[in-house]
C-alpha cells in the first residue's frame, strides 16, 4: 500500500530525509520513530503530497504521490500532529465538510456522522461551534472524520496526543480493527509502549536516514545488547543510552 524508493528531501545544504526505501503492506501496522528532528514529520508530508520531495518515489495504494496525487489522497487519510479544524462550524457541519470533499454520498455522511460522533462520546457537542472544543476532542474529531471516508492507507503524526486514557484505548482498538480489514497504517510516535505494543514492524530514523527496520524480534539483533523492550534497543539504536551522563548538569 505505501512504497517509497530513494525518497530525499534537502532544505538547503541539510537533508532532513535522505535516500529512504521502505514498503508497507496492506494491513500493516508501522510504526516510525526517531528523535526530534529525526525527518519523520518530513516523510509524512511527503508520503502525503504537502511537499515534494528532492528526489525519490512515493506511491500510495498505487498511486504516485508526484504524478497522481489526487487519486494518491483520495486513497488515504491524514491525522496531523497539530489537528486542525474551521473553528466556526460545528462537529456535524466538519464531518459534512469532510465526506463531501472525499466524495462520500450524502445519505452515507447523514447516517455515519452520527455514529461517529457517538463512537468518539463527542454527539453531545455536535451542534457547538469546533472553536470550544478542547485538544483532544479536535483530535477525536480529526480521526472521526478520517475514517468517514474509509481510507485504504492512515498516515497518523503523533495520534494519541491529548487523548485521554479511554480514548486512547478506543483508538488503539480502532486501528487494529482497520489493519484486520486491510487498512495499511503508518504511525509516527514517540511514545514507545504503544509502538511495541500496537505495531508490526518499526522503523528508527536518526538524522534522516533509517538505521533500522523490522520487528521486535529483529530489533532486537540489531540493538547491540541494549535490552529486550524497545525503549531500551530505540536508545542502543540512537545512542540515546548515555543520556545518564546529561544529568550532571542539574
Amino acid at each position: 500500500m505505501i512504497e517509497i524508493s530513494g525518497l530525499t528531501k534537502r532544505f538547503g545544504e541539510r537533508a532532513a530525509v535522505s535516500g529512504l526505501d521502505l514498503t508497507v503492506a496492506s494491513g500493516e501496522i508501522f510504526g516510525f520513530l526517531g528523535p526530534n528532528g529525526a525527518g519523520k514529520t518530513t516523510t509524512v508530508r511527503m508520503l502525503t503530497g504537502l511537499i515534494r520531495p528532492t528526489s525519490g518515489r512515493a506511491r500510495v495504494a498505487g498511486f504516485d504521490v508526484a504524478e497522481n496525487p489526487i487519486a494518491a489522497k483520495r486513497a488515504m487519510g491524514l491525522v496531523p500532529d497539530e489537528p486542525f479544524v474551521y473553528p466556526k462550524l460545528t462537529g456535524l457541519e466538519y464531518l459534512r465538510f469532510i465526506g463531501e470533499l472525499y466524495g462520500v454520498r450524502l445519505d452515507e455522511i447523514r447516517r455515519r456522522a452520527p455514529e461517529l460522533l457517538e463512537m468518539f462520546e463527542l454527539a453531545p457537542w455536535g451542534g457547538e461551534l469546533l472553536e470550544s472544543y478542547s485538544h483532544g476532542m479536535r483530535q477525536k474529531l480529526v480521526l472521526a472524520g478520517v475514517l468517514l471516508h474509509e481510507p485504504k492507507v492512515l498516515m497518523l503524526d503523533e495520534p494519541m496526543v491529548g487523548l485521554d486514557p479511554k480514548s486512547g484505548r478506543l483508538v488503539k482498538d480502532i486501528f487494529r480493527e482497520l489493519a484486520k480489514r486491510g487498512t495499511a497504517i503508518f504511525m509516527c510516535t514517540h511514545v514507545l509502549e504503544i509502538a511495541e505494543k500496537l505495531c508490526d514492524r518499526v522503523g528508527i530514523m536518526i538524522d534522516g536516514r533509517m538505521i533500522a527496520c523490522g520487528t521486535l524480534a529483529q530489533l532486537r539483533e540489531q540493538g547491540r545488547g541494549g535490552g529486550q523492550d524497545l525503549e531500551s534497543i530505540f536508545l542502543s539504536l540512537t545512542g540515546g543510552a548515555e543520556y545518564a551522563s546529561l544529568l550532571r548538569y542539574l
